[in-house]
């Protein structure tokens, strides 16, 4: 049996290795690195992907969320809402644009924001609404979008965990990223669509704000040397660009194998009376980024697993709402608590589309011994 790994990204790449190859040459060939004809190939094809009007392309996810706040023209002292249980990027953009992070717990069974406490968060100061698609589930874009709409708010959806997710907004099945003003995607190589580094991209079904997101990815420029706006610097370059084009065709079948593991650890892990495993839509789509199940005995149950060589991974030991750089924002230890006994449960076992049947036998097998000790 081969090591088990959290991610095992060599055999993906063995499946494509000469279609990368190929591709990388001819734009070795042409010496188009940055915003050649790969990107916007890239591009074109992630917005018939998504089912979007438009797809900007850039250098990060963290990158993503900050142009798509820049986009909005938010300004400083403006409250945007946002989970604590989540990747600091999410609060960072936040803080680094002189906004403000006002948390809202979580749901204890989905892992996303709760909608339910949104309204009381709001004041005459707020602006925008950052959900989160943890772990490539999809948030209750329903009622997230109700309460935007009652209040005029701004909707930006972090989807750097769950390309592919869908869920139904007004009868319709949506693909997550699609549903708010602005959704953000991450292609760090971990992710269900990966580069070979780091990568984003921003899309929207808005012609403005295409247009806005284009110009600060570029300097704050439409046409060379002349800048309508405070831009940065952020795009991504042709040969990830061109990676990430061939992975995009395979996307689904990724998936399909992340969603055949996921029914596996469920069937096996359901009947254990101190491991909830993570819900599903009853209407959508989960893409599996992570499998993390909780358990009261999650550090035992860690520790138990490494001994027997099975990676695991805790997102997120701390909530953000107490981490220095944003304790005293509307919050303080005790304010969230299902994030905060979340933090102390959570457990994410290996997920990726390359493990074989030997493999996920010996996790099942060896989380199944600890709970009979």
């Amino acid at each position: 049996m081969r090591p088990i790994q959290m991610v095992d990204l060599q055999p993906q790449y063995a499946r494509i290795k000469s279609e990368v190859e190929t591709a990388f040459a001819d734009i070795i060939k042409s010496g188009a690195f940055i915003n050649g004809p790969a990107v916007k190939t890239f591009q074109q094809n992630l917005a018939q992907y998504l089912q979007c009007q438009h797809v900007v392309a850039c250098g990060n996810g963290t990158d993503a969320l900050q142009i798509a706040l820049m986009a909005l023209n938010l300004q400083p002292g403006d409250e945007v809402i946002t989970t604590p249980f989540t990747f600091v990027a999410t609060a960072e953009v936040i803080k680094l644009l002189g906004l403000v992070p006002v948390f809202v717990d979580v749901e204890a069974d989905s892992f996303n924001i709760d909608p339910s406490l949104i309204e009381a968060a709001i004041t005459p100061k707020t602006r925008c609404i950052i959900p989160v698609h943890l772990f490539g589930r999809a948030c209750n874009m329903q009622a997230i979008m109700d309460i935007a709409r009652k209040h005029n708010l701004f909707v930006v959806e972090d989807n750097a965990q769950a390309i592919g997710a869908t869920c139904i907004v007004d009868g319709v099945e949506r693909k997550t990223g699609t549903i708010g003003d602005i959704g953000c995607l991450s292609f760090y190589p971990s992710k269900n669509l990966g580069a070979f580094g780091d990568g984003g991209a921003i899309n929207t079904n808005s012609d403005e704000l295409h247009q806005r997101i284009y110009r600060i990815c570029n300097h704050g420029s439409d046409k060379r040397y002349y800048y309508e706006t405070i831009g940065v610097n952020s795009r991504l370059d042709s040969l990830q660009a061109a990676l990430l084009d061939i992975k995009l065709k395979h996307l689904d079948d990724y998936i399909d194998a992340r969603t055949k593991l996921a029914n596996a650890y469920d069937l096996a892990l359901g009947q254990i009376d101190d491991v909830k495993l993570p819900k599903r839509l009853e209407n959508g789509k989960h893409v599996f980024h992570q499998y993390t199940i909780t358990s009261s005995q999650r550090d035992s149950l860690q520790q138990f697993l490494n001994v027997q060589g099975i990676p695991t991974m805790v997102y997120y030991p701390v909530p953000l709402h107490v981490q220095k750089p944003y304790v005293g924002v509307h919050h303080k230890q005790g304010s969230l608590p299902v994030s905060e006994q979340l933090c102390q449960e959570v457990l994410s076992l290996p997920m990726h589309t390359e493990m074989d049947n030997d493999q996920l036998a010996h996790i099942i097998k060896q989380v199944i011994n600890f709970y009979k000790k």
